[in-house]
């Protein structure tokens, strides 16, 4: 069987990015999103213009069985050489307006799939000469944020999950990256909300940037994939009696 990546969140922003960049490696790719998102297109621009095979599977991934279908698909089906773990949501409310299924669907999409899907296709991963896998954090992993609440901490467990493997692993074939990026520019109204006040136009990026820096590191084994050194520090050395206030203020003017 033909070695391939497989790719959640794969029709926009980041997990395009991720798509395309892997393409350019001449990587074939399995992607993975909802039902109805023009996912068939992307498969059939890549397999064009990159001369790979690209292949797709519709599902909402925040449902459990959809999970176990899609990993069962692909185990029948191919050698998994890559995979990343970028699906995800979050969003910015107020705790006292987030409904129960706001706060489940996050939970389930941070959470749940990741685990699920790696633990579903880790003994593919292992069977192959050389296997990686990405999962995709974020800043807000590392300081609580009010406004925002479940989704940085639904992050921290990513972030700890990802090092936690990648050190039960040590030794195999199969390395853990984990990476942390801030805001990304992937479309208007996005950047709209993040790009009030200076600190959230110092820390957007480009998702073609993040993507093509993280395969790199991705494949020199790093553990811990730094995309913007600089906020990275900020973050790291500054007190959370500084940031969390901090980041706090930010959120809240997105509620508007």
């Amino acid at each position: 069987m033909s070695q391939y990546a497989l790719i959640t969140g794969a029709r926009k922003g980041l997990g395009k990015a991720f798509a395309i960049e892997l393409s350019k490696r001449k990587i074939n790719t399995i992607l993975v999103s909802r039902p109805n998102d023009g996912l068939q297109n992307l498969c059939e621009e890549l397999k064009e213009k990159y001369q790979v095979d690209c292949r797709y599977f519709e599902t909402d991934l925040s449902v459990y069985n959809n999970l176990i279908d899609l990993a069962d698909w692909v185990n029948l089906h191919f050698d998994i050489i890559i995979l990343i773990n970028n699906v995800g949501t979050g969003g910015t409310i107020r705790m006292t307006d987030a409904s129960i299924e706001y706060i489940d669907k996050i939970l389930k999409l941070n959470i749940v799939t990741t685990s699920v899907l790696t633990h579903q296709l880790l003994p593919n991963l292992l069977r192959q000469p050389k296997g990686y896998i990405l999962n995709v954090s974020s800043l807000a992993a590392h300081l609580p944020i009010g406004f925002k609440t479940v989704y940085p901490a639904s992050k921290s467990f990513i972030s700890s999950f990802s090092r936690g493997l990648n050190q039960e692993l040590k030794g195999s074939n199969v390395s853990v990256s984990v990476v942390s990026p801030g805001p990304i520019r992937t479309n208007g109204d996005v950047v709209k909300r993040i790009s009030k006040g200076y600190f959230g136009k110092f820390m957007i990026l480009e998702p073609e940037e993040i993507a093509k820096k993280c395969i790199r590191q991705l494949f020199e084994r790093k553990a811990e994939i730094i995309v913007n050194p600089m906020v990275w520090l900020l973050i790291k050395f500054l007190p959370t009696w500084i940031t969390t206030p901090l980041m706090s203020r930010i959120a809240k003017k997105e509620l508007g």
